[in-house]
């Protein structure tokens, strides 16, 4: 077994380690999520958390691992016989990101419950982390089935399964630590509610705090065992101080005080549900047992808040997590006192460390203000000539836009977009299973398996069931797709009002993208030639920044966007075949530039639609005289076209706007 590196070598990150000891103190507070760069100490941190629990005491031959002294009554291997028990250390279960959902919640043997009658049950990896730490690296990379079973576990202390009549339950008690770069995509909303703490973290800027990041880490991967050695008596005093704060946690008193603060926090801040309130309460009272009080203080309601809070003030997307400071503190002023305490946080001894999210006062609806132009409220693009690049134009209001969707039948990853097989859905038929049986259909295994019970010699009340007659169920549900979007920023779209509109378009579909757990990519045209300018990637919000600084100007190189975009395709083929594919170019159809410029940019298009690519053309003609060029493309792709008013879902045409791939009659 590997030697962890020290939790108390981590140089730093002070807020990851604080939120990380205070669910050690009290699981109560439902686990950390935290966020961040890559290379940021993120896994190191939780994998070192787990030398520092306690030992715990389990009933002996328990594969549920009870606590001797309150044995669960429903336990699948109980009733416990008291006595019988063993000390081992807290487990630390990694749940991977590939993980089925047998793995997660465990499986039965469903031969021997149709033909014994018998709840054969094999433990999953919940059962495993009972009163241990269930890790989940990249969980926002989780399939959403298994992160909603994930949470409802953690949520109710007990793990769920029902299998075709048959039902087994056992506890699920741990620590849920989650893990996620925020650049490869977002958990939804009410998912990170679930999470009861959560932390940024970043690399730090101070050339010295890396030099002894570096300095440590090259020391543990000479020798980890020395190293860790050599860090033995900090850890063992973290450890002691963790008893401690448990021990003392029972008789931490949560005054009115400190609740008045905490329920005007959550109101000042408008977060939903009560949810919060809950979390900042044990948060706080965690935090005063840690400090070896018994009084929660306002500087425990104002760290709490700063932990608890920053994930439940998203209110958008593209809206980035964070804390108005200020407003914080001056609704701790305005409610402290109550207890003795003026509220204000000036005496916290230990205010962590910088790095916080930053004040969230951005405008709403608008997109992401630092990325906007610096040509102030009315300044107007610099004029440089025909082909000269202008200033990025501002996006409009985004809008609710209509359902586009891949046609057909697809086996991609779980989203809410196009039809797909999935694992979960509505049940279409059954099939002979191909590996290993995941979802019974029991209709299907019974009428194979009748026919066959005289030969078999049945005699009793069982069904003879044999491995050739179980049926898996066929299932339709709905998959994301890779959404690629084709965006011209030629001259011919650089109207700043149009260009807003344009903008406004693309960062609807892109919500709407957010929404269906889609892959997004952007590919711009303009000039003489195409860019990446985001290459295929789960996180929308990444979409939104880059899509906000687009300059535009120049001339039209249609083909160059199409052939790009195509080259995109390709090569996110190889990487994931199982992964649709819907192409939304937007663009007013003119294509400038080169020889023959109409001629290749329909060549381009024609390879589309070759390979049944499905698409979408937005057209953004304006104008009295319009010369349907947009349309054109659009028969070229093998698609349709919609226009920028026809794209809003509350557009009085009720025209279908789902990409069937049929053609416009010539």
């Amino acid at each position: 077994m590997s030697t962890p590196f020290p939790f108390t070598a981590v140089v730093g990150q002070d807020d990851l380690r604080l939120a990380l000891l205070l669910n050690a103190v009290s699981p109560a507070v439902g686990g950390v999520l935290v966020r961040g760069e890559k290379g940021t100490a993120k896994s190191t941190a939780v994998r070192a958390l787990s030398a520092l629990m306690p030992e715990v005491d389990v009933v002996s031959g328990c594969r549920f691992s009870c606590d001797p002294d309150s044995p669960d009554p429903g336990c699948p291997d109980g009733p416990h016989e008291p006595g019988a028990f063993a000390s081992r250390p807290a487990r630390m279960v990694e749940l991977p990101v590939g993980a089925s959902e047998d793995r997660l919640v465990g499986a039965l043997d469903i031969e021997r419950a149709l033909a014994e009658g018998v709840k054969a049950f094999e433990p999953g990896l919940l059962a495993d982390a009972h009163r241990g730490i269930l890790y989940v690296d990249e969980v926002n990379l989780l399939h959403d089935h298994l992160v909603d079973l994930l949470l409802d576990a953690a949520a109710m202390g007990a793990s769920y399964v029902e299998r075709e009549g048959v039902s087994v339950r056992h506890a699920a008690r741990f620590l849920l630590v989650g893990t996620m770069n925020p650049e490869e995509g977002e958990l939804r909303p009410q998912l990170l509610d679930r999470f009861g703490l959560t932390v940024e973290v970043a690399a730090s800027r101070e050339p010295d705090q890396r030099v002894e990041v570096v300095r440590r880490r090259l020391a543990y991967d000479d020798d980890p065992a020395g190293f860790a050695a050599r860090w033995a008596d900090e850890e063992a005093a973290v450890r002691a101080r963790i008893v401690a704060a448990r021990e003392l946690l029972p008789s931490v008193r949560l005054g009115d005080g400190a609740l008045r603060q905490i329920a005007a926090t959550c109101a000042a801040f408008e977060v939903d549900g009560m949810r919060a309130d809950i979390v900042m309460a044990r948060t706080a009272t965690a935090l005063a047992a840690w400090a070896g009080r018994t009084e929660v203080l306002a500087e425990d309601v104002r760290q709490a808040a700063l932990l608890a809070l920053p994930h439940r003030r998203r209110r958008n997307p593209f809206d980035a997590p964070g804390l108005d400071e200020d407003k914080l503190d001056e609704t701790l002023e305005e409610f402290g006192g109550s207890d003795g305490q003026d509220g204000d946080g000036d005496d916290d001894p230990d205010p962590g460390p910088g790095g916080r999210p930053e004040p969230d006062d951005a405008p709403q609806g608008d997109g992401d203000a630092a990325a906007r132009t610096e040509a102030g409220e009315g300044g107007e693009p610099q004029p440089s000539g025909g082909a000269g690049e202008q200033s990025p134009a501002r996006a409009a209001e985004p809008f609710r836009t209509k359902v586009l969707s891949v046609p057909g039948l697809g086996e991609g990853a779980a989203g809410r977009r196009s039809r797909a097989r999935t694992e979960h859905g509505r049940t279409i038929g059954a099939r002979r299973p191909r590996g290993a049986l995941t979802k019974l259909h029991l209709a299907a295994t019974v009428q194979a398996a009748a026919p066959h019970q005289r030969a078999r010699g049945r005699s009793g009340p069982g069904l003879v069931v044999r491995r050739d007659d179980l049926r898996q169920a066929s299932r339709e549900g709905r998959e994301g797709n890779l959404v690629l979007f084709v965006v011209d920023a030629s001259g011919s779209m650089a109207a700043r009002q149009r260009m807003g509109a344009v903008k406004g378009a693309v960062l609807s579909l892109l919500l709407d993208a957010y929404q269906r757990r889609d892959k997004v990519g952007l590919v711009t045209f303009r000039g003489s030639a195409a860019d990446v300018a985001l290459p295929p990637t789960s996180s929308v919000d990444a979409a939104a920044v880059r899509l906000e600084s687009l300059p535009t100007g120049g001339r039209t190189p249609l083909a160059a966007g199409l052939l790009k975009a195509h080259d995109v395709l390709r090569v996110e083929r190889l990487r994931d075949p199982a992964r649709r594919a819907l192409v939304v170019v937007v663009t007013d159809g003119r294509a400038t530039g080169g020889p023959e410029p109409v001629a290749l940019a329909g060549r381009a298009a024609r390879l589309f639609a070759a390979e049944g690519t499905a698409s979408v053309v937005v057209d953004c003609e304006s104008g009295p005289v319009r010369l349907g060029l947009a349309g054109r493309l659009a028969d070229e792709l093998g698609g349709t076209a919609v226009t920028l008013d026809e794209l809003r879902a509350d557009s009085i045409a009720s025209l279908v706007k789902d990409v069937q791939g049929s053609r416009r009659a010539a």
